[in-house]
């Protein structure tokens, strides 16, 4: 019964993020010379956008839907070494497809952190100032949550 209903909430999830995300534009100047890795734009080779939970690949979709555009990850998924190798948290979500840095081509860091604040699917929100990506997770919400756990600039 779990699968079932696990089904019906993904593909009601899928049907209400994916058509406005298919029409995002990942074309044009804004995009020249950067890399796409399987269906994402990825702004470093190495850059893994291979494992990618659902949870993460509808958050990404509802901001490539919501803005227009695609994004431009700087990092997904991790090692645990290079994980630690860049001074990421012990138990980054990162390490479990759940994590994303990313950027949108012309669009304002404030607007991405604005639209993360609003968005249900965003558990957890970096702004690190001085960067021009922001850090979203799909950790879960503390019950009664209302917006995501912020850090780091935010």
């Amino acid at each position: 019964m779990r699968a079932v209903l696990t089904i019906i909430v993904t593909s009601l999830l899928l049907s209400g993020c994916l058509p406005l995300a298919i029409f995002a534009n990942g074309s044009g100047s804004d995009y020249k010379g950067i890399r796409n890795n399987l269906g994402v734009f990825v702004a470093g080779k190495n850059v893994n956008t291979l494992c990618l939970s659902p949870a993460l690949r509808l958050a990404i979709w509802e901001f490539e839907g919501y803005f227009g555009k695609k994004i431009v990850m700087s990092s997904g998924y991790r090692t645990p070494w290079h994980n630690y190798s860049v001074g990421g948290a012990a138990k980054s979500y990162h390490t479990s497809c759940m994590a994303a840095d990313f950027y949108i081509p012309g669009v304002p860091k404030n607007k991405l952190i604005a639209f993360a604040k609003r968005s249900g699917s965003v558990g957890g929100l970096g702004c690190y100032p001085g960067r021009k990506f922001i850090h979203i997770d799909v950790r879960g919400r503390k019950w009664g949550s209302k917006s995501p756990v912020t850090f780091a600039g935010c």
